[in-house]
């Protein structure tokens, strides 16, 4: 990882930027906003990095690492601090299931959160996290919606209109981790968003399209606010407090999806549940909770019948 070239003092605001051309970023204001949110933030901006996901995960790793083979000196308090690391250019990038991330250095936003929440619950989580991106982003709720359990979506205006289930092209993509530092549980949430149009293998979209004169940076200084308070909510209320704005966005409700549960191959979308869960109907009838964990799902072909 490149190493910031400006450190923060203690006591002084914990940000780190590389040289005058990252002063485009606006560091300093971003701080003034999330400090007060999330006390002792640190914001780290690289010019280059394979995952920033990775990056806040080894170094929980080595903290937690650290506290146990330090004889009883325990967590020193730097350990627990919340930390938003940006990296410019991501190299290697990751989604949920393994999959591969593309991003391209001044087209995509790639960055990661990484903070204690001390819910015990965190079912929902992903999606109360995509509520607050797309909330920032499109408040009008027109453009981007929300395919579960983890991705943003530009929605296609059309033939179906702009809310019809499931139509629409990957905007972005959420992959949250869960680490555990001593009696704490730290989430690490990675945020992948298309700025600019990015060429990748399948057909994307971006919020140029919607935001033309939109920079990685300045979408940051949109969505950061919009997510700590979120997060904030979300220790309280849980999921419960986010269910009914999922479901103004959920691009799969009252369409067929195909899935990789066995119990339930494919079937009809008919919303989540109060912990996150998608609900599917199968051609019997029955209903199936479908939880993320390994289970993809995805709209089904529109040739193919309704199930």
């Amino acid at each position: 990882m490149d190493t910031p070239s400006a450190h923060p003092h203690p006591g002084q605001m914990a940000a780190a930027e590389h040289g005058g051309h990252h002063g485009t970023w606006g560091i300093q204001p971003l701080w003034e906003q999330l400090n007060p949110l999330l006390p002792g933030v640190s914001i780290e901006v690289v010019d280059r990095l394979p995952s920033t996901n990775g990056a806040l995960v080894d170094r929980l790793r080595d903290a937690s690492r650290g506290a146990r083979e330090s004889h009883g000196r325990g967590l020193r308090a730097d350990d627990l601090r919340p930390t938003l690391l940006v990296a410019i250019d991501q190299t290697q990038g990751r989604g949920r299931l393994g999959r591969a991330w593309q991003s391209s250095a001044g087209a995509s936003l790639t960055f990661s959160l990484a903070l204690a929440l001390e819910r015990a619950d965190w079912s929902g989580l992903s999606l109360a996290v995509g509520v607050a991106l797309a909330e920032a982003l499109d408040p009008s709720g027109q453009h981007i919606g929300l395919k579960w359990p983890n991705d943003l979506w530009l929605r296609q205006t059309g033939e179906g209109g702009p809310s019809s289930p499931g139509i629409g092209r990957k905007l972005g993509g959420i992959l949250i981790e869960a680490i555990g530092l001593g009696d704490h549980r730290m989430a690490v949430i990675g945020i992948g968003l298309n700025v600019q149009p990015v060429h990748v293998a399948e057909v994307a979209a971006s919020l140029s399209e919607i935001s033309p004169l939109l920079t990685p940076a300045s979408a940051l200084a949109a969505v950061m606010p919009a997510l700590a308070r979120a997060l904030l909510r979300f220790e309280r209320d849980g999921f419960a407090g986010f269910e009914a704005d999922y479901a103004q966005r959920d691009l799969l409700r009252n369409g067929p999806v195909v899935t990789t549960d066995p119990a339930c191959p494919r079937g009809d979308a008919i919303g989540v549940d109060a912990d996150g869960a998608l609900r599917v109907r199968d051609a019997q009838g029955q209903v199936h909770r479908i939880l993320s964990g390994e289970v993809s799902v995805r709209p089904a072909p529109a040739a193919e019948p309704r199930a």
